[in-house]
């Protein structure tokens, strides 16, 4: 499901999921949330974590699949559905809460519920060379409830927010550099992880006290906690 290994200050956490997707499902957000939990608990002054996958995907959202599994019956169908968009919240609502700085270094395709997932870091990278981000959702008829626009409105400028769900572009990683999304593109897989992994012990050399660096970002993002009801102090 994933993974999380700590190499003297820094956490890296590697999504595995139970398909080359990394699709989110129950048993997946748990085993992040719960890494989470772990990385918090052991966090110290200089902490920083990283978030890695393998293959041609970072994350292709929340698993469908899984909410099709409730066979014909349209409400136990909703309710799965439902499950979910209430795990990603609590999943948003552990990275905003994590004391210590966040990187996501994306490695392949990221969509819908995974572009969130790599949002809700405070750093995004992507490949050059493959991996497209991809808010599906439009496309698929699903509506994107609060506070997950509370967080696209934190992250993103009117002009790219508009582009990036009212048309539904594809958006590779260069462009998603011109346009405010990612922080920089690297090359290849290695090369995106490797430079994630630079940028955390570069942050990580600050020594920042995680208890300051989390308040600050919650203060940064005031409307985003209120619609998570995560608390400032």
């Amino acid at each position: 499901m994933c993974s999380l290994e700590k190499r003297g200050s820094l956490f890296i956490l590697t999504l595995t999921g139970r398909d080359a997707e990394h699709r989110l499902y129950p048993d997946l957000f748990s085993s992040i949330i719960a890494s989470l939990s772990r990385a918090k608990a052991q966090s110290t002054p200089g902490s920083a974590l990283v978030t890695v996958s393998r293959g041609k995907f970072f994350c292709n959202g929340l698993d469908l699949a899984w909410v099709n599994a409730a066979g014909t019956d349209q409400e136990a169908r909703q309710q799965r559905f439902d499950h979910l968009l209430d795990c990603l919240k609590q999943l948003v609502s552990a990275f905003i809460s994590l004391p210590m700085p966040t990187i996501a270094a994306v490695n392949g395709h990221v969509a819908a519920g995974g572009v969130v997932l790599a949002l809700c870091h405070d750093y995004v990278l992507m490949r050059r060379d493959r991996g497209v981000l991809y808010m599906v959702d439009l496309d698929l008829g699903i509506n994107i409830p609060e506070p997950f626009m509370a967080l696209f409105r934190a992250k993103s400028s009117g002009m790219v927010r508009r582009d990036l769900l009212l048309r539904g572009l594809k958006i590779k990683g260069e462009e998603a550099v011109k346009m405010g999304i990612v922080e920089a593109v690297h090359d290849g897989e290695e090369g995106v992880r490797s430079a994630g992994m630079k940028m955390a012990d570069e942050l990580g050399k600050r020594k920042w006290e995680g208890e300051v660096y989390v308040q600050i970002r919650k203060g940064l993002y005031d409307e985003l906690c209120g619609m998570l009801a995560t608390p400032k102090l």
